[in-house]
């Protein structure tokens, strides 16, 4: 509950500990869980709560590196299921991608092993976040960013059924996703996994991914659903320095309204399983956090499932973060603050520190039986006590061309147009084009990290569909020239280049009609794509700045995890494209917009910074945006960006119009209708998204600029109206004050939808223990 949330200082470790662990029955298998538990050994419980990764159990030197192809180790493979009881093996070995075929033998193998010494199962856990990550010819959507951009919960939640699928297909029932950090920091390496910057529209995704993933009962998951695991709870995307996994310090103000509701909203719609924070929040390590973990997300929240470490995150506390003097020290906090399973992911020593701490009343049994609880709720709710494996060959929609064409018009829908001058686009199939760039000819670069391995560096190796941005403006138009000017070192750190011939690329400019200069990043995720620039790299402009000496139009396709600032290159294009990751059919669609096939619908789920040191949101207070204070000390503070929040051009252009309220006076319990008219005024059909803002004009603390409150994607045929209803609770208008409640407060808001604006007037008080209940 969000208000009780301002009492978390001062809860007692000791005294609330025991009172809480052992909740009410809260599934149909409770009292199957209760007969399970009080049959198992210390040693069977311990066991459950450990997840290591396939390499310790695979053929190879060490545990840290199996063989290729890979073979089971059936010495480690009965050390780890045999004598340490463990209930979760996790991820792929050698950071490579197995056929269904592998994954079911590696799985049934380990379930018969595990079922023999146990009689129970384990569970396997993967990241498939844009797709089943780890196997080999699965369906590829666009990364969460540009699912953000389509703003369309449809093709969200159809993306997630899909990846469901071809997850469960693979033997793999407990998916890591979806990622539900705030993308504010434009800096961080992963913003590009996240729904982007904005609360609501990440808790509105955020849902329908887990209607996708989970179907519509947690109790009862078929062979078609996956468990989802949200991530990483929380404040884990904002970082002070940009940089992953390092401290972030937010209010507590800021930490509940924006970074907490997106779990408590996936917690509500029946999440099963989350993952916790690496970093650390206002100095706290979150793997430590008891008021975090159990006050805030257990108790509150009632949430019954399982929380789940992050890589080593436990070790971290120890070797990292140093608030634990040995390993086992880093267990004893980590698992007494909340923790349910370790994901350890090697030092097959846990379960033996695990035991003494449990032996020596370090960690009380009821912890332990509490986080057992949970893991084996889980399993029932997966069905693995009766089907441990699925057989694969009865997925015959793995990769078919349903999921196909559901992830190419997801890619089709978030690229988004950010400039067109003169209407320069869509280009025509007789113009002369020189195609340029390091991302022009890559199908590594237009998937990103987490693709069949963790840095996205085996896609070429694997991936069946070759159809790049140069290949794909190869099918649409007659004359084609290609010059990259700059390529990536593949097989070094993301950052670097080589081949630089820029004079070769404005050669062969000379003879052409139009550049396409696609540039970007290349693949990354997590630590490994830290930075210390935000700009596009030195290279990367000096192509551009030097094609643009040659007079001939530049068409900008940016193709990027991050938005990477582009303020001394943007002038010098026609018309920017960002396609942010797209996926396997980027390339296609890319070029379907470029040449006027379809038409572009993406919007901006961030706010495109021009500067590096001047990073900002679209929610920001009015403190940032002011332009004059009279006086003495007159000061400016304009905010300068490059594009907006929300900002996505289209061919075609529509008008809103009739923008009304069913209720211009409002109170505390009602629901809120707004309709506008929008109107294609232009000559093709096109795609709008409706964006409903509100403005809080005063409050008892400085009120965000404007806040995302509704929004809706319509389809419109030229010269057709639709009227579009958007209702907004009057709890949705409230914010957190500084105390950690949820008020809404007497006064007038000010909603715009597209150009209109209309004024509402809230004319009494309210208060919320939950606003979205």
């Amino acid at each position: 509950m969000k208000k009780a949330l301002i009492i978390v200082a001062v809860i007692s470790l000791t005294t609330s500990f025991f009172s809480c662990q052992q909740e009410e029955a809260t599934s149909p298998y409770e009292e199957q869980i209760e007969t399970l538990l009080a049959k198992m050994t210390i040693e069977e419980k311990v066991g459950q709560t450990a997840q290591f990764t396939l390499d310790v159990v695979g053929e190879g030197e060490n545990v840290y590196s199996s063989h290729f192809p890979f073979k089971l180790d059936e010495v480690m493979l009965n050390d780890v299921l045999v004598n340490r009881k463990t209930g979760s093996i996790l991820n792929t070995a050698t950071n490579t991608p197995l056929s269904l075929e592998e994954w079911h033998a590696v799985v049934s193998r380990i379930q018969e092993v595990a079922i023999e010494a146990t009689g129970i199962p384990v569970i396997y856990g993967i990241d498939a976040i844009h797709g089943t990550t780890y196997t080999q010819k699965a369906t590829f959507l666009p990364q969460q960013i540009g699912q953000a951009a389509t703003f369309n919960r449809e093709l969200v939640r159809k993306g997630a059924e899909n990846t469901a699928y071809e997850t469960r297909a693979s033997n793999l029932p407990w998916n890591f996703s979806p990622v539900l950090d705030l993308g504010r920091n434009a800096a961080w390496p992963r913003i590009w996994e996240t729904f982007g910057e904005d609360v609501y529209l990440i808790s509105e995704l955020g849902e329908e991914v887990i209607r996708g993933y989970q179907g519509t009962n947690k109790d009862e998951l078929d062979k078609q659903h996956v468990a989802a695991c949200l991530k990483h709870y929380m404040g884990y995307g904002t970082p002070v320095n940009g940089k992953d996994r390092t401290p972030a310090n937010i209010p507590l103000q800021e930490l509940i309204e924006k970074h907490y509701e997106p779990f408590v909203r996936a917690v509500e719609a029946g999440a099963l399983t989350v993952m916790a924070n690496s970093g650390i929040v206002n100095g706290e390590s979150v793997h430590a956090s008891y008021k975090l973990l159990t006050k805030m997300l257990k108790q509150d929240l009632n949430f019954d499932g399982v929380i789940v470490t992050d890589w080593q995150d436990i070790n971290n506390l120890y070797a990292r973060d140093r608030i634990a003097k040995s390993d086992k020290e880093a267990i004893k906090i980590a698992i007494n603050a909340g923790i349910d399973m370790a994901m350890v992911p090697y030092d097959i020593d846990y379960t033996d520190y695990f035991i003494e701490l449990v032996n020596e009343g370090e960690i009380p049994m009821s912890r332990l039986d509490d986080a057992v609880r949970r893991i084996l709720r889980l399993k029932y709710r997966l069905g693995l006590f009766e089907n441990p494996v699925f057989d694969y060959k009865a997925y015959d929609k793995f990769a078919g061309s349903e999921h196909k064409a559901d992830a190419r018009l997801t890619a089709e829908e978030s690229i988004t147009l950010l400039k067109n001058n003169n209407n320069i686009l869509p280009l025509s199939a007789n113009q002369k084009v020189l195609v340029t760039g390091p991302n022009a000819h890559s199908m590594r670069t237009l998937q990103g990290g987490w693709t069949l391995s963790w840095q996205g560096e085996k896609v070429e190796q694997f991936i069946e569909n070759k159809n790049t941005f140069l290949t794909s403006i190869k099918q649409h138009a007659k004359n084609v020239v290609y010059v990259p000017g700059v390529s990536y070192k593949m097989d070094g750190p993301y950052w670097e280049e080589k081949d630089i011939n820029i004079a070769e690329a404005v050669k062969a400019a000379q003879n052409v009609d139009v550049i396409v200069a696609c540039v970007g990043e290349n693949t990354y995720t997590e630590k490994p794509g830290d930075l210390n620039d935000l700009s596009l790299s030195q290279n990367q402009q000096d192509l551009v700045k030097a094609l643009a000496k040659t007079g001939k139009p530049v068409v900008l396709v940016l193709n990027e995890g991050r938005p990477r600032t582009i303020p001394h290159i943007e002038p010098l294009a026609q018309a920017i494209v960002q396609t942010y990751l797209p996926g396997t059919f980027g390339g296609e669609v890319t070029a379907d917009i470029l040449f006027g096939k379809t038409n572009p619908s993406g919007k901006l789920p961030y706010t495109y910074p021009k500067h590096p040191n001047s990073l900002m949101t679209y929610d920001y207070k009015p403190a940032e945006n002011r332009t004059e204070m009279e006086g003495a000390y007159n000061y400016g503070a304009v905010q300068d960006l490059q594009y907006g929040f929300g900002h996505g051009l289209s061919y075609t252009t529509f008008t809103y119009s009739n923008l009304k309220v069913d209720k211009a006076n409002f109170t505390a319990a009602d629901v809120l209708t707004f309709s506008v008219d929008v109107t294609n005024t232009g000559e093709r059909t096109g795609k709008e998204t409706v964006l409903l803002f509100s403005s809080d004009l005063y409050a008892s603390i400085s009120p965000d600029n404007r806040r995302l409150k509704g929004f809706d994607k319509i389809e419109l045929q030229a010269n057709e109206t639709k009227t579009v209803q958007l209702k907004v609770k009057a709890s949705d208008l409230a914010f957190v004050n500084l105390k950690g409640d949820w008020v809404l407060e007497q006064g007038e808001f000010k909603v715009q939808v597209g150009s209109e604006v209309v004024m509402i007037n809230a004319t009494e008080n309210g208060s919320w223990t939950n606003a979205f209940r």
